[in-house]
């Protein structure tokens, strides 16, 4: 009797859903794992890098390569800016700098110290710094050709001046034009062994091209960074007034 009052008074419900143990403790019906829908991914194929060497690389999802063993990005070695004029340019280019080159080429012939000053604080762009760097030089400079007859000692100090601007605006190194040049990027090695090599090749241009290495390093500053003395200063720009119109109101 009481199971048709249950009956009459829900009509619509299923027999099972009476079942107090049935309705809570059956949860929501588990759906099926989405199928995988992303492609296979193809095994690393083996690059075949400079110099006939076979490098492995890892590559993302689209096929594209993301690191090489000689530390490229799409299996090409890193590149770097050229210098804006060669080490043996004496007279630069025949552009708008034309005239700084060629007294850039007199000073580097007659009076390296001051070349050596004025890269310097261009590169430190600390105005000040110029008498200092630039008596420090000419007293190695004297040492060198009073005791050795020759200036040996002055590359010594200005060697680390070329490594800076090499870094500093990522130049190419000799070593790396060299190995560029020959199309065999393995003699680079690692990125700490090719700046120790790269440190080498700046210093060896200094010892024995050092008035070349000096000038190249006075162009490439003077195209790329403006004199701190010039830079320090404020600039003060005076403004016309504005035009007034006079007259007299008519009635």
């Amino acid at each position: 009797m009481a199971n048709r009052e249950e009956e009459e008074a829900a009509p619509l419900l299923k027999p099972e859903a009476h079942n107090a143990d049935s309705v809570f403790s059956a949860g929501p019906k588990p759906r099926d794992p989405p199928p995988n829908l992303a492609p296979a991914v193809a095994p690393a194929p083996a690059v075949t890098a400079d110099c006939g060497e076979k490098v492995s690389a890892k590559w993302a999802a689209e096929g594209v390569p993301l690191t090489l063993a000689h530390g490229s990005v799409i299996g090409e070695p890193l590149l770097r800016d050229q210098w804006d004029s060669g080490l043996f340019s004496c007279l630069g280019r025949n552009d708008e700098f034309c005239s700084s080159d060629l007294e850039v080429c007199l000073l580097g012939s007659f009076a390296p110290c001051v070349l050596f000053g004025s890269n310097a604080e261009r590169l430190g762009s600390a105005p000040g710094s110029f008498i200092h760097n630039c008596f420090t030089y000419a007293g190695l400079y004297m040492l060198g050709n009073c005791f050795f007859g020759w200036n040996c000692l002055a590359p010594w100090l200005s060697y680390p001046s070329r490594s800076s601007i090499r870094r500093r605006f990522n130049l190419e190194g000799n070593l790396e034009t060299f190995a560029r040049s020959v199309g065999c990027h393995r003699i680079l090695g690692d990125e700490a062994r090719q700046e120790q090599l790269e440190s080498l090749c700046d210093l060896a241009a200094h010892v024995f091209c050092h008035p070349c290495a000096l000038c190249q390093e006075g162009r490439e500053l003077r195209r790329r960074l403006p004199h701190p003395g010039f830079a320090a200063r404020p600039a003060m720009v005076l403004m016309p007034p504005a035009e007034q119109i006079m007259g007299r109101d008519t009635a």
